[in-house]
């Protein structure tokens, strides 16, 4: 499909305005669905011609202000509009194709019990598989939506239903819409509904879900009604769109969606088995970071995805902010810290980072790439350091005067800056220039000098690469910890290479500082030498979480960046995690540490941490209260470190099960996915697990086994299905790849390194972008770290027709094995 370009797009938006969408949808066809669209529109220079999106399986009719045009003109995914009206008129009728690639409409057949469910998702350009359209972001225009679907089922969309005659839907005229937020749901959806404070809020499942809905029902409802409220106080605008739905729909690609009026979820957060208090918040901040997109996204709308970071660090913000304000996890800053930070920093070193803003987004191929830690988590941090620099009220207030300017319209990086300075009396150029518009991360470090057990002074180091070189301003905190309790905090304006802490001079040397306490900025920090030799003592005492939280993240930044010996942080996790209380701690610390030890060390060593680690995680079962958060996170530990296999076979039997942990369905698989990688089962377990489990999180599970076997045939088939099936859907293709590779198969996997390299271009085409960028990232031989795998994948970089998708994924995972094979090398 055609990617339109940031040029084509200005020229399009500078000749047209849109008045109109009205969509009407056969939902009743066999093979596909018809789709038949009016759009009425203004042309500023008459007789200029332009273009209009559709990629349909049969292009049937099309006819500009009555006049036919012929079908076959189309090009690709692009219908030419020539001879325009000042005011003129398109119809287009087209026969066009279901997806399973979590994209246009995508169809799903619930393997639970046959039911069809269908969902649309237009974002980023998709909306042209669904039906015609200029399907650029700054071309908004009210919708009005019409389906025919078969009886019984039921349909929602952005707008509420207008009218209802069997399977005739017809919904109200939304407000001004871009393409990429229409959508819709159809099927045999099972719904509640409540209200609040007028507004009408729904939830929307598969029917095989039903009853695990109905169980979350009341702390989704409490949630969205918290963060409704929370956002009308903080902007004093309110929710503008009608209704708020929230549809978890199967096979999604993203976290979810913000459609307004029809949130769009994937169905995982629909819990059916045991959950940590941790996923529980992420579901919270995903809600709270989806209705920040109401107004950010929504009721603004960026110009172009050069602006992407107005949409997702401000809902990335917000919605962290508003969960830790408003609901009851209070920690949601925590867990920002320890795990949304760390895909900011990772993605921020790799050659392939970008500026939080970007000056120029060529065409949206390349804007899909930027969905990424740093438009994200970065982009987040860099908010909550500009609201920490300049007060609440002031960012509030440019806030509420940008959303009255730009109400329904669009907006670019600069007229939100115009709305920040006036509000706030401050010139924000350098800000930008110094946050926004370079790329990178700078590095932080404390150097203090102790004389007689005082600090006689204290200085903040700051460094960047020499390939981005740019020092920037950070307000941080310095804490000083004696034991496990915070003595005094310091506030500092940092600026340049060095920057004094006066405030310190004279006090009493602490036994750790913590530099950037209470987590304000966007930089590495390194602890100085007296802090690094005291951790091992003093994490396991602390008191403080967030303290906690960026101590381990700090130390695993320090290994990733080969300045620490992996060594040291199995020693730390021994040391250190049996004391954690934080379940989200425990988890995000394991998880992060796995990805190191695994390709950190050689497989001798690997299994040796490995054995500490399980040992770790039943220290912290052996103390964990029974039934909670931090004794789910340490099984889950466990179960993916352990080589025990009669002891995983016995919690499958019920034998060794720590008390009050309940073996549910999500664990067993855990369990069955740890014995496949040992080759402790073979198909027929795998297939009798998955026939007590006919869901489609079963599906997935049983995939992801069956990759992982250390057998040859399987692999050979699993490689097959990842490279060249386009009949699985995108959840399933991405379960084999993501099972495929495995440390302890080194051995049997070798010859499908050189495999990648040479079939995943053309893979890449077979695919949309997004599945593309996601199979090439899981289906990369990330455990063959060897000089010969960098070489390898050089040779492909060298290409000019590789896909944007592909290289981005190769870039980034051989900078990951760049990391890995340092870190192997003698010093």
């Amino acid at each position: 499909m055609r990617s339109l370009t940031r040029a084509e797009a200005a020229e399009r938006a500078d000749l047209l305005s849109v008045d109109s969408y009205e969509i009407d949808l056969d939902l009743t066809r066999d093979g596909g669905f018809r789709s038949t669209t009016t759009i009425r529109f203004r042309a500023s220079r008459p007789d200029a011609g332009t273009f209009v999106e559709i990629k349909p399986t049969t292009l049937i009719a099309a006819t500009l202000n009555g006049a036919p045009l012929a079908p076959a003109i189309v090009d690709g995914n692009r219908l030419p509009l020539p001879a325009l009206a000042a005011r003129n008129a398109l119809t287009v009728e087209a026969e066009m194709a279901y997806s399973n690639t979590g994209e246009g409409l995508h169809r799903f057949v619930d393997p639970a019990d046959g039911e069809t469910y269908l969902y649309a998702m237009s974002f980023l350009d998709q909306a042209q598989r669904i039906f015609a359209c200029f399907d650029q972001p700054d071309l908004k225009a009210p919708v009005t939506l019409s389906v025919t679907a078969p009886p019984g089922w039921l349909v929602a969309a952005n707008g509420a239903v207008a009218t209802m005659d069997g399977g005739r839907h017809t919904f109200v005229t939304t407000r001004p819409l871009a393409t990429y937020f229409v959508s819709l749901i159809a099927g045999p959806y099972h719904a509640r509904y409540d209200e609040h404070d007028g507004i009408p809020i729904g939830l929307y499942c598969r029917r095989s879900l039903a009853a695990h809905l109905d169980k979350e029902a009341a702390e989704l409802f409490t949630v969205t009604r918290q963060c409704l409220d929370r956002f009308h106080e903080l902007f004093g605008v309110r929710y503008p769109f009608g209704r708020y739905d929230q549809a978890f729909v199967p096979e999604f690609n993203a976290g979810a969606m913000e459609n307004p009026g029809l949130v769009a979820l994937r169905d995982d957060f629909v819990f059916r088995s045991a959950v940590t208090e941790g996923q529980r918040e992420q579901r919270a901040v995903t809600i709270a970071h989806e209705m920040a997109h109401m107004w950010f996204g929504d009721l603004v709308t960026m110009r172009w995805w050069d602006d992407l970071w107005l949409n997702e660090s401000f809902a990335e913000y917000l919605g962290v902010r508003v969960t830790a304000e408003a609901t009851r996890f209070g920690g949601a800053w925590t867990t920002f810290a320890m795990r949304r930070k760390s895909t900011g920093y990772i993605a921020d070193q790799r050659p392939s980072t970008h500026p939080v803003a970007p000056e120029h987004v060529p065409d949206t191929a390349h804007a899909l790439l930027n969905f990424d830690g740093i438009s994200y988590a970065k982009g987040a941090s860099v908010l909550r350091q500009l609201v920490a620099w300049l007060g609440d009220e002031p960012v509030l207030a440019g806030l509420r005067a940008h959303f009255e300017a730009h109400r329904f319209g669009n907006a670019t990086l600069a007229d939100l800056l115009a709305a920040l300075t006036k509000a706030s009396g401050r010139d924000l150029t350098d800000w930008a220039d110094a946050w926004l518009r370079t790329a990178q991360v700078n590095t932080l470090r404390l150097a203090p000098v102790i004389v007689d057990g005082r600090y006689e002074t204290v200085h903040v180091v700051q460094s960047a690469p020499p390939s981005h070189p740019a020092l920037r301003p950070h307000r941080v905190g310095i804490g000083l910890y004696d034991a496990g309790a915070l003595r005094q905090r310091v506030d500092v304006d940092v600026a340049g290479a060095s920057t004094a802490v006066p405030a310190l001079a004279g006090v009493p040397a602490a036994d750790l500082l913590l530099l950037n306490d209470g987590d304000l900025t966007f930089a590495k920090v390194r602890l100085d030498a007296g802090s690094a030799a005291a951790l091992p003592r003093v994490l396991p005492v602390l008191t403080d979480p967030l303290a906690r939280a960026l101590l381990w993240a700090a130390t695993v930044d320090a290994v990733r960046d080969n300045e620490l010996p992996v060594a040291d942080l199995v020693a730390l996790l021994v040391t250190a995690l049996p004391a954690e209380t934080e379940a989200v701690v425990v988890a995000d610390v394991l998880k992060m540490s796995r990805d190191l030890l695994d390709r950190y060390f050689d497989a001798g060593q690997r299994a040796a941490a490995l054995e500490h680690v399980a040992q770790t995680c039943g220290r912290l079962l052996s103390t964990a209260a029974p039934g909670g958060s931090l004794q789910l996170a340490a099984a889950r530990g466990w179960i993916g470190a352990t080589f025990d296999t009669a002891g995983l076979a016995g919690w499958l039997d019920a034998a060794g099960v720590p008390d009050g942990l309940i073996v549910d369905a999500d664990l067993r698989w855990a369990i069955r996915y740890r014995q496949a990688v040992l080759g402790a089962i073979g198909a027929a377990e795998i297939e009798a697990e998955l026939a007590t489990d006919r869901s489609a999180m079963g599906q997935e599970w049983a995939a992801r086994c069956v990759a992982a076997r250390p057998d040859p045939n399987t692999k050979a088939e699993a490689w097959r299905l990842v490279i060249s099936d386009t009949t699985r859907s995108n959840r399933i293709v991405g379960a084999y790849a993501e099972g495929f590779w495995q440390p302890e198969q080194a051995d049997l996997t070798e010859s499908y390194v050189e495999r990648y390299f040479s079939e995943m271009p053309a893979a890449a085409r077979r695919r949309t972008a997004w599945v593309a960028e996601t199979v090439a990232a899981l289906a990369y031989p990330r455990y063959a770290v060897a000089a010969a795998t960098r070489e390898a994948a050089a040779a492909l970089l060298a290409r000019d027709d590789l896909e944007p998708s592909v290289r981005r994924a190769v870039t980034d995972a051989d900078d990951g094995l760049r990391r890995a094979l340092a870190a192997r090398s003698p010093a």
